[in-house]
């Protein structure tokens, strides 16, 4: 009888030790299985348009073997969970897409802006506002982009319910940080925190420390340009007019937090996929590093 019990116990343990192994494996396979319950509806926008003063013909350029937005696309679809879309601005690049397999929606040309450029792709796609709850803008020339980011801000909208999740990095260098093209993420952090609410994005050097010596936190943080959006918030903005402070500052975060909604950002270590090539590419010269190291 005492075999047989031990037997028993030997068959139960081995049972429990293949059911946790299977559940580590879909884990590791599926990013969201430990998420909570119900998961969210997700999907990604990549905007894209051929009309580039710095480089024509962007999307289309190839990268050793492959145009650009097939790079970007497949970066995507390896690393975020959900739908992907192609938004595109011409029918080019829906021909491209459909050479790689990638969905693609056509929107028209003359939008002012990417987050526009969604919107309208996302409502072709979801007219009703139903089908999604979380939007991943994901820029069309982030070749380098890392998109695992992407997953950290999706779990910062379902942890939060913020309206907009984005990120920042901590400047290096005054001069970095004194640049009007880099733009400031003003946000209460104490030291050693690492996410919070966006209070105001600037061009100007902010916030001043007026007492260093009572300020053990006297970090700068760079906005990284990387959105996730509740599907609603998103919607919402898009039919809101331009902001006093937006038009100001040239900066469309900003019409957002002129209208009450909530931007959270978190601080990453990492952008890049290959710290020796560009994030995105926008001139000839960021190309042709870009051709060096992404093969």
């Amino acid at each position: 009888a005492v075999e047989v019990k031990i037997k028993n116990i030997h068959f139960h343990c081995i049972k429990f030790l293949y059911f946790l192994a299977v559940i580590v494996y879909i884990g590791k396979k599926h990013k969201y299985f430990f998420r909570s319950w119900p998961m969210s509806k997700i999907v990604t926008m990549i905007p894209v348009r051929m009309a580039s003063s710095r480089l024509p013909n962007k999307p289309l350029i190839d990268i050793n073997g492959k145009t650009l937005i097939r790079r970007v696309y497949e970066n995507v679809k390896k690393t975020i969970e959900g739908d992907i879309y192609v938004a595109a601005g011409d029918q080019v690049i829906l021909d491209e897409c459909a050479k790689f397999g990638a969905k693609a929606l056509l929107t028209d040309p003359s939008l002012p802006s990417g987050t526009d450029r969604i919107a309208a792709a996302l409502k072709q796609i979801d007219p009703d506002g139903s089908k999604y709850d979380i939007v991943v803008n994901f820029q069309g020339d982030g070749l380098n982009v890392d998109p695992a980011i992407n997953n950290r801000l999706i779990e910062m909208v379902e942890r939060t319910g913020c309206d907009i999740a984005t990120c920042g990095m901590v400047f290096k260098s005054k001069e970095d940080a004194e640049n009007p093209t880099n733009v400031k993420i003003v946000m209460g952090l104490r030291e050693g925190e690492r996410e919070g609410r966006c209070l105001y994005f600037t061009r100007a050097v902010a916030p001043y420390t007026r007492n260093p010596e009572k300020c053990p936190n006297q970090d700068l943080y760079h906005h990284i340009g990387i959105y996730v959006y509740k599907a609603s918030s998103l919607a919402k903005i898009v039919g809101l007019p331009v902001g006093v402070l937006e038009a100001r500052e040239s900066l469309e975060q900003l019409r957002a937090l002129e209208n009450g909604m909530t931007i959270r950002a978190m601080l990453i270590d990492r952008l890049k996929l290959i710290e020796e090539a560009p994030a995105d590419i926008n001139t000839p010269e960021e190309l042709s590093e870009a051709l060096k190291y992404i093969k």
